[in-house]
Parts: structure tokens; C-alpha cells; sequence
């Protein structure tokens, strides 16, 4: 079942819509959408993909890890440094 829906884009995003149908790359702005979100869940699939194959890496590598308190004590500076970059110091 196909659903009507209205969207607003910056006009740069319609002229390159716009552009692709006029070329005959695609028929419709439907289906310059449609091939959007194919390309979009593909992109998201293979993020899903390089993320899970990360954590297994990690999860396997037998060198001495960092301790979590490390960690969010490296966090915690790393934070205070962008604040106070930012003029938003404590």
C-alpha cells in the first residue's frame, strides 16, 4: 500500500531531485526517494556490519585491556578540555 506524504527539503536537495529526473536517471522525485532510503538502509547495514565485526575484534583481542575507570577518567578530561574550549568551564 502506498502513503502520501509532504516533506520539506532545502532547495538544494529539490534542484538535485529535480535534476535526476529531468536527466531520466529516475521517473519520478518518488522514486529519486525511494532509491534514497534503499541507499540509506544499505549505508546503515554495512555501519551495522563494520560495528559488529569492532566489538568482536575487541572482544577477542587478548592484549591487556584499559580498566573503566581509566576510561571515564580520560572521558572526563576530554570533556572538561571541550568546555572549557568552548568557554563553558566548571
Amino acid at each position: 500500500m502506498n502513503e502520501k506524504i509532504s516533506i520539506t527539503l532545502p532547495s538544494q536537495m529539490v534542484d538535485a531531485i529535480k535534476a535526476r529526473v529531468e536527466a531520466g536517471s529516475y521517473v519520478s522525485t518518488s522514486e529519486v526517494m525511494r532509491a534514497a532510503l534503499r541507499a540509506l538502509d544499505r549505508e546503515e547495514h554495512i555501519l551495522d556490519q563494520v560495528v559488529d565485526a569492532k566489538i568482536r575484534e575487541a572482544i577477542n583481542d587478548t592484549r591487556s585491556g584499559i580498566s573503566a575507570d581509566d576510561v571515564f577518567d580520560r572521558l572526563e578530561r576530554v570533556h572538561e578540555d571541550l568546555m572549557k574550549s568552548r568557554g563553558r568551564g566548571r
